[in-house]
């Protein structure tokens, strides 16, 4: 699960990028930065939706060391929730966005501006309590429900995910964002 764990810092590395740019009001930059965020972890929580999740709530319920089913599911209802909400809000954040981008160039809506900041900064809060509960448990449970090489297709599968970037995203803007891969 390094490829996710990967993931995160790469992802909190634009989010870092959002901010400076949202604190010197610079609408170009958090508009490009704040696109290149929301399609990130898009592309991060498809691959844990479509691969992570469905693997360990398959292999939990007949594993020795593993968690509970009942805990599993738990677990991974309160990631999906993380998810919505992370979407939804950033979808909140890109409308917001556009609107104040239509306004005439030298005029910054404050309001607007920090509607945002404060969208980002419950994103931020959240996805921090968020990745630390991946990386504690869902992740380590994948080191200890599969073998060797059912990790190693598990990571195939996530990585193929992980470079899915949308078509209006350059692999050079895509791939600035992720060298701590």
């Amino acid at each position: 699960m390094m490829q996710l764990i990967s993931d995160h810092a790469a992802t909190d590395k634009v989010l870092k990028q959002l901010q400076t740019a949202l604190r010197s009001s610079d609408l170009e930059t958090a508009h490009a930065k704040l696109d290149l965020f929301w399609a990130r972890l898009a592309v991060h929580i498809r691959a844990e939706h479509l691969h992570l999740f469905p693997t360990i709530l398959n292999r939990v319920e007949n594993h020795p060391s593993a968690p509970s089913l009942k805990k599993a599911q738990t677990v991974v209802a309160q990631l999906r929730q993380d998810h919505d909400f992370f979407m939804h809000q950033l979808a909140l954040a890109v409308a917001i966005m556009r609107e104040l981008l239509t306004l005439p160039h030298q005029f910054v809506d404050p309001e607007g501006l920090n509607n945002i900041k404060k969208i980002i900064l419950e994103v931020e809060e959240r996805l921090l309590k968020h990745n630390d509960l991946e990386e504690s448990q869902v992740y380590h449970w994948a080191t200890i429900l599969l073998n060797s090489e059912e990790q190693a297709t598990l990571a195939s599968q996530i990585s193929t995910e992980l470079c899915n970037r949308p078509p209006r995203f350059t692999l050079s803007t895509w791939l600035d964002e992720t060298v701590a891969r």
